[in-house]
């Protein structure tokens, strides 16, 4: 149950740095709200992960998620570049964080 909610803890950090390019330093109400409010629900349900998953490894999965989801986002929200060598990297990341997941045991 950890790495579920492990999973969707690194959706919601996904939600919050989109988040940010349309709050647009935080000038934007709405945007800013949800922003806010998925940091806080992304950092709450990453704490819960933690009581069972190693820190190291919730920590770099976390961000391993988000990193990987943002970056796709950015593809498809802002036109971000496509190329081999940046989807490589992102299946680089994909691969260290399922490489914890099965290193971790739990």
């Amino acid at each position: 149950m950890a790495w579920i909610i492990l999973f969707i803890a690194g959706l919601f950090e996904c939600v919050w740095a989109v988040g940010l390019k349309y709050a647009e330093g935080f000038t934007r109400p709405l945007p800013s709200i949800l922003t806010v409010s998925a940091m806080l629900v992304s950092f709450w349900l990453l704490s819960i992960a933690m009581k069972t998953v190693p820190v190291g490894t919730a920590y770099a999965v976390w961000t391993g998620i988000g990193a990987v989801g943002v970056a796709i986002a950015g593809m498809v929200l802002f036109d971000e570049p496509r190329e081999i060598a940046r989807l490589f990297c992102i299946f680089l990341i994909i691969a260290g964080v399922a490489g914890l997941r099965v290193l971790a045991g739990k």
